[in-house]
């Protein structure tokens, strides 16, 4: 009898390419936001944004840690788009792509989910998800902090053998194999020693390697 299998996808640069459009504008929020709130000129606004997603994943984190900024208020007003459509740079047959993948999909993000929903309708793959974890839900602790992974186990009431996680980054994935999960390396060069079961150019590659990630749970 087939067992049960989770999909964990992150969002940017994994399912969408963020790093052209958004991933830029969002930095300039983060930036002119520190600039506002915390009265820092340009430069040294945008190293401390740099410095604290570095050390913690997320640069909101270092800003509750040590400004007490209020998270709900820096989400909303560091995630604000004219043309969102017109930034996303995606494969059209994601959605055919995700449909072919057996078991439960679910989104985990350090973004919010009210983004997360928008880029995900505005793809048109929303549907093909069961869930979608943003950083609110796990208390604003980002990846590759080890909560968020166990608190998804805890909520989807699966073991950590039956999940896949499909990732860009390196940090997460690391995580995610701590806990015991299976883990896909999106775009990322050929590394000697990576830290993932599997490596694609594209999420649209994945139904060629299910059997390879599920084996006989299918």
């Amino acid at each position: 009898m087939a067992s049960r299998c989770l999909w964990v996808f992150d969002l940017d640069d994994t399912l969408h390419a963020a790093t052209p459009h958004i991933f830029p504008s969002i930095s300039r929020q983060m930036t002119a936001y520190l600039r506002e709130y915390l009265g820092l000129g340009e430069i040294e606004a945008n190293a401390l944004r740099q410095r604290y997603w570095l050390r913690y994943g997320a640069t909101l984190q270092g800003l509750i840690r040590h400004h007490g900024i209020d998270p709900e208020h820096f989400l909303y007003h560091t995630h604000q788009f004219d043309n969102l459509r017109g930034m996303l740079v995606y494969e059209p047959r994601l959605r055919s792509v995700l449909s072919r993948l057996p078991g439960e999909k679910i989104i985990y993000s350090n973004a919010p989910v009210s983004y997360i929903d928008e880029v995900l309708q505005l793809i048109g793959i929303r549907a093909c998800f069961d869930a979608v974890i943003g950083i609110e839900e796990t208390g604003f602790r980002p990846k590759p902090q080890l909560f968020g992974y166990y608190y998804l186990l805890k909520r989807f009431h699966v073991p950590a053998c039956q999940c896949v996680m499909v990732e860009d980054s390196l940090d997460n994935l690391r995580a995610a194999r701590r806990v015991g999960m299976k883990t896909v390396w999106i775009h990322g060069p050929p590394l000697m020693g990576m830290p993932a079961d599997l490596r694609l150019n594209s999420v649209c590659d994945l139904p060629r390697y299910v059997n390879r990630l599920l084996g006989d749970r299918i």
